[in-house]
């Protein structure tokens, strides 16, 4: 059969290509073994860099936050200022051009220990409230107002503490370049919104999917690059953040609650991830554009066996053995009540 053999999928959504092995699942591991998540947390911490009251290593203070903290990064990787690369030569093969943005980290909660699997469901809410708030308000000076959390050391974050990322920027990224491409060049040509007539096969076909409520759909998408990779899809159509209605807030939070209580259940363990934001550019035509969120988790076979994008990833194109069928069979079977609750 055509899933159970070698096979590329196209992502409509980028232009990609992705190999997909399935014979290769029953492969034997006898590489790298990621270590055991430490112990559980307490509640603060005296040396976290993000606990209310405490001095980062800039030496300013956190304020004694309560819910949602914003706060400009200590260390951007962007700066408002005039990055002085207009000099360089804007042709040719050794070209450079300059960018302006800025970037900030939003803290979920000030509980040291918490994150957005085990939250309650209001906290999460108000989390989504600010990714919204914070888009409009960067969109008004940026093109690009990427939202996204690093969750975990297997995806290099370096604090514990629940907390996300915005960098915006005045040029259009490369992931976000093709998918600007992609939906515009479909819209073109169908007059329809690529990601609403996928959402619309996805949910006819059933086998992809994972969970949905009255405004959104989570799935494992066709061409998912990571084993668990998921696509969270409002229902009717949106271009960015600041245009979802309240109850389609709320019920993004819940369905995010949901589908990270699935992550952690699947190997008992705080679920390591990268989730982004995809919305319209700011300033720019939205027409053919349609929010959506990725997730990118890294684990394959257990808590400490990761995918590796190595070799044949880096030169060539990007590979899986575990189909996205078989990973959304997976997540569809798990519990919806989280693991630690349960053993409590």
């Amino acid at each position: 059969m055509f899933l159970q053999n070698p096979h590329r999928r196209y992502n409509a959504l980028s232009g990609d290509w992705v190999l997909v092995s399935p014979q290769r699942t029953q492969r034997p591991w006898q590489g790298r073994q990621e270590p055991v998540p430490s112990a559980a947390l307490a509640g603060y911490a005296s040396d976290c860099y993000l606990c209310p009251g405490n001095q980062r290593a800039n030496g300013a203070h956190n304020p004694a936050y309560s819910g949602v903290h914003v706060f400009e990064n200590d260390f951007p990787a962007l700066l408002a200022a005039d990055s002085g690369a207009a000099h360089a030569p804007a042709a040719g093969l050794l070209r450079a051009q300059p960018v302006r943005g800025e970037c900030r980290v939003i803290c979920y909660s000030a509980q040291h220990n918490q994150a957005l699997a085990t939250m309650p469901l209001a906290a999460i809410g108000a989390v989504v409230d600010v990714w919204a708030q914070q888009s409009a308000e960067l969109g008004a000076r940026y093109a690009w107002v990427q939202i996204f959390e690093n969750k975990g050391e297997l995806m290099g974050c370096s604090n514990p503490h629940p907390h996300g990322q915005i960098w915006c920027m005045d040029a259009l990224p490369n992931e976000a370049a093709k998918e600007d491409r992609q939906q515009r060049d479909y819209f073109s040509v169908h007059g329809k919104l690529l990601l609403a007539d996928y959402a619309q096969q996805e949910e006819a076909q059933a086998e992809r999917m994972l969970l949905g409520n009255d405004h959104w759909l989570a799935l494992v998408p066709f061409w998912a690059l990571w084993p668990y990779e998921l696509l969270l899809l409002p229902r009717r159509p949106v271009a960015r953040l600041p245009d979802l209605s309240a109850p389609e807030r709320t019920a993004l939070a819940a369905l995010l609650q949901q589908v990270l209580v699935r992550y952690d259940n699947l190997f008992e363990t705080a679920f390591p991830y990268s989730l982004g934001w995809h919305g319209a550019p700011f300033g720019a035509d939205a027409a053919h554009w349609q929010l959506h969120a990725h997730l990118y988790p890294p684990l394959l076979r257990s808590a400490t066996v990761k995918k590796f994008m190595v070799g044949f990833e880096l030169l060539a194109e990007a590979q899986r053995d575990l189909t996205a069928e078989q990973a959304a069979a997976q997540l569809r079977s798990l519990p919806a009540q989280h693991y630690s609750l349960r053993s409590a």
